[in-house]
């Protein structure tokens, strides 16, 4: 029989995690294609319901109302449209500047109707950054990961804040996705990054989560980037992830904006 080498081993451990991270990626695609295709079929749903309803009655007051919804559904395709076809251009693997605000807009976009669905509140923390260096599809599916997390934090409803922070003289920007949910033992926040390590029993009723290798993944494709990730929780407080990647280029201190600020990120102690 013949004996590996220890960096014969090695060389297949590394190949068996580059397939894992593959695998997660096409999971997190299909997840994605899910969530698009039921979007558009409520706004289709929508349209036709509205259509049928002017048809049905005559009266110009009905008639108005049904032509405003039908143009707002419309205006929704558009918006989950442009969405993805910015997802699209983001499909390239090489690095380049990435404007985190618009990937962040791209992404919700896409959930928020299951927000709304899960009685979630989203409430936006926004600094100004300058773009990071990365691959915009990369980030996106870290990203999408761990608002899914979030909302599935908070089975009965709850606040979601994203927040951005520039740390101009380390040439840096943060990325804090903070739910206010059930929170994580201590025992469960040191396996957290560990593949097929899940705090969930399975995936909920949209089919998301429960396989641990959502986690697994971001870890490893924040590594990658050159970038930190860490998560802080506390038992029936919540959890905060916070991304930490390099700007595209250097830039001096940008002064402080807040865009739709409603909560602060409070210490989990």
């Amino acid at each position: 029989m013949t004996q590996l080498t220890n960096e014969q081993l090695q060389q297949q451990i590394s190949q068996l995690e580059e397939q894992l991270l593959q695998a997660q990626k096409q999971s997190a695609i299909g997840e994605l294609v899910g969530t698009t295709t039921h979007e558009f079929n409520n706004v289709l749903m929508t349209i036709l319901n509205y259509a049928k309803m002017g048809i049905r009655y005559k009266d110009e007051p009905t008639r108005d109302k049904a032509l405003a919804k039908i143009l707002a559904a419309g205006e929704r395709a558009a918006k989950i449209t442009n969405s993805v076809l910015a997802m699209a251009r983001n499909r390239s693997d090489d690095m380049g500047a990435v404007n985190l605000p618009e990937l962040i807009s791209e992404t919700m976009v896409l959930l928020e109707r299951e927000m709304q669905k899960y009685r979630i509140a989203v409430e936006y923390d926004l600094q100004e950054i300058p773009s990071v260096s990365g691959i915009g599809n990369q980030i996106q599916q870290v990203l999408l990961n761990l608002l899914i997390n979030a909302r599935q934090a908070m089975p009965e409803g709850g606040r979601l804040l994203i927040r951005t922070v520039n740390h101009p003289q380390e040439n840096m920007v943060d990325l804090v996705v903070r739910d206010f949910g059930f929170g994580m033992e201590p025992e469960q926040l040191q396996k957290i990054f560990q593949p097929y390590f899940s705090t969930k029993s399975g995936p909920d009723e949209s089919g998301k989560g429960g396989t641990g290798l959502g986690l697994h993944a971001c870890h490893k494709i924040i590594q990658q980037h050159g970038g930190k990730i860490r998560v802080e929780s506390t038992p029936g407080r919540g959890t905060a992830f916070t991304i930490r990647l390099r700007s595209a280029r250097p830039i001096a201190a940008l002064p402080t904006t807040t865009e739709t600020t409603t909560a602060q990120i409070q210490p989990l102690v």
